[in-house]
This record gives structure tokens, C-alpha cells and sequence, in this order.
């Protein structure tokens, strides 16, 4: 009897697939690098104002505190580098728009046609919600908390914030408030691509509003204030998104590119990349 060669079992990857693998990680390592030194010259811009920048964010509390009462830095080094801090986290926030450019870019070639032209009001409207957040939770939840906190301190104990314990404090609150505020965004994205429905979600109303106070107590201090004010608005920015999709529609895969466009498919071909 013959002896048969054994059958190799693991299968080869066509050089086609390989070589679009490979294009696709060095684009995606290159919108990450864009975004990366989007950030850095945002902040060798902002390096000259760092000191002005933190006066601003310590503005609300400065307001609320007693008369007397001041800011500290238990660090030696905490009045030189948490400026500084302040700055890089405020060229982060200030790079959105074009971080969002590159996810959207990066994600396009496998969009349709018709769906490629919601790219620049879907980055529109995500960065001037982020913006929204952060600016509500700096004019309306810092001197609403701020307040409080000074308020309810007992009788004989100062209230003296450290400036890096504050910086850290004021970011996360600002971040927490700034994607909470895409809470519309993506609740218009899941129903377009068809992950849920608008009758579903009305019927999960309960849950959602529970789940909104969840994450204000995750995203917030350990104050039913802080929780209140961001839960509120996540609760009816969801509801907006909620509206607002009833005009979107769902996503139609078989006619999605549209009658007059000649491809019925997703563009496999990059799009220009952005300088």
C-alpha cells in the first residue's frame, strides 16, 4: 500500500488579503501618529498660557471658597507641572474635531456611498456635544458643587483644595460630562445600523434612566448633586437621540448606495488621506 503524504491543515493566507491587512494597520498606525502630534502642537501652542488656563479652571472654586480661603500644593514641584498638566489635557480636548476625523476617515473605505456624506455632521455634531458637556459642567455642576462642598464644611475646618487633587478632579469631571453628552450620537448610530429599535428602546425607557443615575454615580464625586446633573441630561439628551431617529430611518444594506450610483457595495479603495 502506498504511503500518502499527510494533508497540511493550516491554510494559507492569500497574498491579496495579506497585503490589504497590512495597509489597513499602516494607515491606522498613521491617523494615530496625525493624531498624536495634532495634540502636541495644540500644546506647544497652549505652553505659553498654562498659568492664565489654570486660573480659569480654578475660577469656580476660588468663587466658592470662604473669604481667606485659598488653593495649596503639597508638592513642591505641583505649582510648575499641574499648568502644564492643565494644558496638555486641554490640547486633548481641543484636537477632538480632527480625532474624530481620523476615526471617521479611517472607517470610511467600508462605509456606502450615502453613508460617507454623514461623516462631517456626525463629526459636527459629536465635537459641539462634547464641547456642550464640558461647558455645562464648568458654568452650571462646578459652582452649584463647589458651593455646596464649602458650605457644609464643619465649623473650624479650612478649605484649602490642592491644585493637582482639584486638577484632577475638574478633568474627570470634564470628560465624564463631555462623552456623556454623545449619549444622542449613539443612539442614533445603533438604531441606523439596526443593533435596536426605536420601540425597543422606548420600552427599556426604565431601565435607561436607571442606568443614567448608575454611570452619574460611577462619573461623579460621591454627592447626589454631581449625580443629579449629569444623569439629567443624559436621560433627555437620550431622549433627543430617541426623536431624532425616527427621521434617520435604518440602514438599508441593498440600496444603500443609492439608485444613480453605479456600486452596490462598500468602496474597498482608501480615501485620500488627511494631511
Amino acid at each position: 500500500m502506498a504511503n500518502s503524504k499527510p494533508k497540511d491543515k493550516k491554510q494559507k493566507v492569500s497574498p491579496g488579503a495579506e497585503g490589504t491587512l497590512l495597509s489597513h494597520l499602516i494607515e491606522l498606525r498613521d491617523r494615530i501618529l496625525r493624531g498624536v502630534l495634532a495634540i502636541l502642537i495644540v500644546f506647544i501652542c497652549l505652553v505659553p498660557f498654562a498659568n492664565p488656563l489654570y486660573e480659569f479652571l480654578a475660577s469656580p472654586l476660588m468663587n466658592a471658597l470662604p473669604e481667606g480661603n485659598s488653593m495649596i500644593s503639597t508638592e513642591p514641584h505641583g505649582p510648575f507641572f499641574v499648568p502644564f498638566k492643565f494644558a496638555f489635557a486641554a490640547a486633548f480636548a481641543i484636537a477632538v474635531p480632527y480625532l474624530l476625523y481620523q476615526i471617521w476617515a479611517f472607517v470610511a473605505p467600508g462605509l456606502y456611498q450615502n453613508e460617507k456624506r454623514l461623516i462631517m455632521p456626525l463629526i459636527i455634531s459629536s465635537s459641539f456635544l462634547f464641547y456642550l458637556g464640558i461647558t455645562f459642567a464648568y458654568f452650571v455642576v462646578f459652582p452649584i458643587i463647589f458651593t455646596f462642598f464649602a458650605n457644609v464644611a464643619p465649623e473650624g475646618v479650612a478649605v484649602m483644595t490642592d491644585i493637582n487633587a482639584y486638577l484632577s478632579f475638574a478633568i474627570k469631571l470634564f470628560f465624564a460630562f463631555g462623552f456623556a453628552f454623545e449619549v444622542p450620537i449613539a443612539t442614533i448610530l445603533m438604531i441606523y445600523m439596526g443593533a435596536t429599535s426605536v420601540e425597543s428602546l422606548k420600552k427599556k425607557r426604565p431601565y435607561i434612566i436607571v442606568c443614567a443615575f448608575i454611570v452619574g454615580m460611577l462619573l461623579t464625586p460621591p454627592d447626589v448633586f454631581s449625580q443629579t446633573l449629569l444623569a439629567l441630561p443624559v436621560w433627555l439628551l437620550f431622549e433627543a437621540g430617541l426623536f431624532c431617529s425616527r427621521f434617520m430611518g435604518v440602514r438599508d444594506k441593498e440600496n444603500a448606495a443609492g439608485p444613480d450610483d453605479s456600486e452596490q457595495a462598500p468602496d474597498t479603495k482608501a480615501l485620500p488621506k488627511a494631511e
